[in-house]
């Protein structure tokens, strides 16, 4: 088996993977993939994790044999560098000149939106990893999108369910001034409505990402909250450099604020190690699911790591690469119509567990997770798991309209 990286040409100048048996050329039997990230910008952490989960996904799922009944996969990665009007572009160019069976991707959730109506007028299957805007499966959506990676509102619901159930809560949020951090806030306060009514949002605050100085935000958001009865807390939609740390910087527990970041990658999350007993949702941490593609990952990724754990985005990647091979070998092949009829209602394994396409929106239902930092941190190893958050237990509601 070799792994051979080229320059690509065309729209993009794209990078392609080529997984070939041996120094036979790609023939037009191969699967073709199209693996779309943004690597380039300040996300990249998030597609290379993407990229080598979905590689060690085929890699477990063929049993090395990079093949899908007797047929060889033919991965093409290309980089949208987080432009929308690139992502549109490199889809339609996967799609026509590189003839893709089906595309994966993307990053960032606005390059996603735009890619939407590429696969619906290409007729061909798009399944979305790791953006996770509600649109995207909801007033967005056609019916050749499928999605792995969780939704904002599956985000919210598990971030949610780490809110105290039988006390009042205001929150202030500071959101990624973003569709993702717009998206994140909306689908919280909808799902603090659903299953925590004592806890609601009191103050919005939206930044971008290169924002250096959050002193105006903090502020704003401590005057919204310093005199509210009940437990008080800032939650955070954010990707990328995380402003965390400047807002403990700003002493909230002058005014018996508390922090509630969420999950991150493992960069970013060993930062908090110091805030023992924070509590947040995560979608995926290494250490939480036991079954046994967990187990092969959490091993294979150390030993090729420096026994650094799999992150958050390597399972993601992971699970688009397992909804790949489960939906091809379902269908008997590529065609896109089969591929729909056999992904419609699928459930597959992933490093997280089991996850279900749902029928009616080709949203992923999947498990997540309520986390707390535990005392004495240590690097990558900093989290305990509260609670698995079934899926069945999350009341996710459909908002497309067939």
């Amino acid at each position: 088996m070799s792994f051979r990286w080229i320059a690509g040409a065309g729209a993009a100048a794209a990078i392609a993977v080529s997984i070939v048996a041996g120094p036979a050329a790609v023939q037009a039997q191969d699967i073709r993939v199209c693996l779309i990230t943004g690597r380039t910008g300040p996300l990249e952490a998030y597609a290379r994790q993407t990229e080598v989960g979905f590689m060690m996904g085929l890699e477990f799922l063929t049993q090395g044999s990079m093949q899908i009944g007797g047929r060889r996969i033919n991965v093409i990665v290309k980089d949208d560098q987080l432009r929308p009007d690139r992502g549109r572009a490199l889809l339609e160019e996967c799609y026509n000149d590189d003839r893709a069976d089906l595309a994966v991707g993307t990053t960032g959730s606005p390059v996603a939106l735009a890619m939407l109506p590429v696969a619906e007028e290409a007729r061909r299957v798009l399944i979305v990893e790791p953006a996770v805007a509600d649109s995207i499966t909801g007033e967005r959506w056609n019916r050749y999108i499928f999605r792995t990676g969780r939704s904002s509102y599956q985000d919210a619901l598990a971030n949610a369910a780490a809110i105290p159930a039988d006390e009042d809560v205001s929150i202030g949020m500071m959101g990624l001034d973003t569709a993702f951090g717009r998206d994140g806030v909306a689908a919280f306060r909808t799902a603090l409505a659903a299953i925590r009514p004592r806890a609601r949002i009191v103050a919005e605050e939206y930044a971008a990402g290169n924002t250096a100085d959050f002193a105006p935000y903090a502020e704003r958001l401590f005057a919204a909250l310093r005199e509210r009865p009940g437990r008080r807390i800032i939650g955070f939609i954010w990707a990328g450099v995380h402003p965390l740390a400047k807002f403990v910087d700003m002493r909230p527990e002058r005014f018996n604020i508390q922090l509630a970041p969420g999950g991150n990658i493992l960069p970013q999350m060993n930062a908090w190690r110091q805030f023992a007993g924070t509590e947040g949702g995560i979608y995926y941490y290494h250490a939480f699911p036991q079954n046994p593609m967990n187990a092969w990952l959490n091993t294979e990724y150390r030993r090729r790591n420096n026994n650094a754990p799999p992150d958050f985005f390597v399972a993601g990647g992971f699970a688009a690469a397992s909804a790949v091979f489960h939906g091809i070998t379902r269908a008997g092949g590529t065609d896109t119509e089969r591929l729909i009829a056999a992904m419609e209602g699928m459930s597959f394994d992933t490093p997280k567990g089991s996850m279900t396409f749902r029928r009616e929106d080709h949203q992923a239902l999947q498990d997540m997770y309520h986390f707390r930092i535990r005392p004495n941190a240590q690097e990558n190893e900093m989290l305990d798991l509260v609670a698995t958050i079934p899926a069945a237990s999350m009341p996710l509601p459909i908002t497309v309209r067939r």
